[in-house]
């Protein structure tokens, strides 16, 4: 699954049919709060105080305010105009539940659209004119660091005036407007994972941590991000959408440890369970709480400009700031023997039930059957609840179909719309099982497919199968890998709009920093970090095919002193052996193919039925023509 992350907060349909005339009012109440503040202009993120990408529907602000429920995207509202921001991924999706009268969408990227920073420069341009800046509000509680500089040092010179806004602006509209503000708490209890889920028990990570923090030269370190918290103390709860997270903060001393959460929540199994250390104290009390212990002026606190928010920063007073990579962020990233074998087992239970779910849909089409794309996120959503220690989705199944898979967030799979012969399905789904998290993509062709869904999906295998294959040297990163799954497509004349892959949390959040397969990505890749390789490709009004695999990485070789690193794959899904050309594939991309269908087939069909295995021999049939398995 490609990163993405907010709450769908309404169905798409009543954001058109009736959703306009809210947001219109929305938005006049939030210039009303401009106007009394003497702002210009106010910056709504996809964000919270936990720089979350998922998000509890109390801080779900932007789509809230806006109607678009895509994962990333940015609003500025002004006091006579509005605009929306989306990448690529978005186009479609802001077209659709966007009122164009009431805010304008600009499409990153598309000749003629400018970004946020562009467009506050035109308009700060605009009030220079009048000897006054432009003043722009942003919530320092929502924004990272890193953000609110890049928007000081650009905006500045341009006449921009970037103003800290205490008491978040959407949050003081939805109360009035709704009488108060949904509960930041879920039903559901927090919980401890066991060590031997974690692999290490919370005094270990601890102790990691602080080696760390004493290696930076600091001795606080703040913990904003929600995942970041949970690994820490081997706790998981169910607070925000799809991530086995719970609404906390967390601050870690060369000699104490604090947790920030509503404490009535941790039963005494909980308590029990953490090291006698954590001092646990409401959730309000973490800003107080950072300030006394940085008040003394010896404090050195540990900041990540990307993974803290302003509003801590902002904070610590005249504490000195070491500015560096966040220890738990990379920590995390780098998962243990007891972690990857929990991860391999979550994999391989959500590829059976996904291979399940495929076989199923296309016997049914085949059979005269009506299958809408509601009916095919229904059963993977079956089948993955049919697979020991399910814990929940890690994501809304994506499931479009014809041209709706070209939409490349297309989360409201729709029950009219329904499979026809020679159209694709793209399913992207994903679950959550007791010490692993899944994502993964397959799509598939109703009927019999035409030559140019063969060409373009072939090319997008072939992608997939390069990066998959390669082996590289240590210190590789992210964006020279991402090139290499371009390559191929380049030459084909295809392109994709997103990244090539993310990393993935184990018993976590399905999007991890810091690994990434993208363009940007400068970190670089090393053995037990786990990544998705999703290349695609996607036409409006034609349909898009994303081929999807989770991959740990591997030490492989050690030879003239260089380390090999590589991939090894941890989802088993077969391909759609309708869509692939083999006459395009050269030798060693056959090899690859060949191997991965005998190990799907291998790993899958002894908890299958009949029925299932023979679906699944045809998909994997190319690899088991020689062999026994096929007959």
């Amino acid at each position: 699954m490609l990163p993405r992350g907010s709450l769908s907060v309404a169905p798409l349909d009543t954001v058109r049919s009736d959703g306009a005339a809210r947001v219109r009012e929305r938005l006049a109440c939030l210039r009303r709060l401009l106007a009394d503040r003497q702002l210009d202009g106010y910056l709504v993120n996809s964000t919270d105080e936990h720089l979350s990408e998922y998000l509890p529907e109390a801080r779900a602000r932007r789509a809230w305010l806006s109607g678009f429920t895509g994962s990333a995207g940015e609003v500025l509202v002004g006091l006579e105009q509005s605009w929306l921001f989306v990448d690529s991924r978005y186009w479609e999706q802001a077209d659709q539940q966007v009122d164009g009268q009431a805010m304008g969408v600009c499409k990153l990227g598309l000749a003629g659209h400018k970004g946020p920073i562009q467009t506050l420069k035109d308009l700060g341009q605009l009030r220079r004119a009048s000897g006054t800046p432009f003043r722009l509000g942003l919530d320092p509680l929502a924004i990272a660091v890193e953000q609110w500089r890049t928007f000081e040092r650009q905006l500045r010179p341009v006449g921009v005036e970037v103003v800290a806004v205490a008491g978040n602006l959407v949050d003081r509209v939805r109360a009035e407007l709704e009488g108060g503000l949904p509960s930041l708490w879920s039903e559901r209890p927090v919980f401890a994972v066991s060590e031997a889920v974690a692999g290490q028990s919370a005094v270990q990570k601890l102790a990691a941590v602080r080696a760390e923090i004493e290696r930076a030269g600091a001795t606080v370190l703040p913990v904003t991000r929600l995942d970041q918290v949970a690994w820490l103390l081997n706790l998981r709860g169910w607070d925000v959408p799809f991530n086995p997270v719970f609404i906390a903060y967390a601050v870690v001393t060369r000699t104490e440890s604090y947790l920030f959460t509503a404490p009535e929540r941790l039963d005494g199994g909980v308590r029990a369970a953490l090291p006698a250390e954590v001092n646990i104290l409401p959730y309000e009390a973490y800003g107080e709480t950072l300030a006394r212990l940085t008040a003394d002026g010896t404090a050195a606190v540990l900041v990540d400009i990307r993974q803290t928010t302003m509003g801590t920063l902002g904070g610590l007073g005249g504490a000195a700031v070491v500015e560096a990579d966040h220890p738990i962020e990379k920590l995390k990233a780098h998962k243990n023997t007891a972690e990857i074998a929990s991860m391999q087992r979550a994999n391989l239970q959500a590829s059976r039930a996904k291979t399940r779910a495929l076989g199923e849909v296309m016997r049914r089409f085949a059979a005269g059957e009506t299958v809408s794309e509601q009916d095919a996120a229904e059963a993977v959503e079956r089948y993955y609840r049919e697979e020991p220690d399910f814990q929940g989705l890690s994501f809304t199944p994506i499931a479009g179909i014809g041209a709706h898979s070209s939409i490349v967030h297309y989360s409201t799979p729709d029950p009219g719309s329904a499979m026809t012969p020679g159209a694709l399905l793209l399913l992207d789904s994903g679950a959550q099982y007791t010490g692993g998290t899944t994502d993964d993509t397959r799509t598939v062709v109703a009927g019999t497919p035409d030559p140019e869904q063969v060409r373009c999906y072939t090319e997008v295998l072939k992608a997939q199968i390069n990066c998959a294959a390669q082996r590289f040297p240590k210190g590789t990163t992210g964006a020279q890998l991402d090139g290499i799954t371009r390559a191929s497509l380049w030459c084909a004349g295809l392109e994709y709009g997103h990244g090539t892959g993310h990393g993935v949390g184990a018993f976590l959040s399905v999007h991890e920093g810091p690994v990434g397969l993208n363009k940007c990505a400068r970190e670089e890749l090393q053995p037990g970090m786990v990544t998705s390789i999703e290349p695609g490709y996607y036409r409006p009004g034609w349909g898009g095919i994303r081929i999807e695999n989770l991959y740990v990485v591997r030490e492989v070789e050690n030879a003239d002193g260089i380390v090999w690193y590589g991939f090894e794959p941890l989802t088993f899904i077969p391909f759609d052996a309708r869509l692939v050309d083999l006459g395009r594939l050269d030798d060693r991309q056959r090899a690859w193919l060949a191997h991965y269908n005998r190990t799907v087939y291998e790993r899958l069909s002894p908890d299958l039925d009949l029925e299932e295995v023979r679906w699944l021999a045809q998909q994997c049939r190319f690899g088991l023509e020689s062999s026994a398995v096929a007959q």
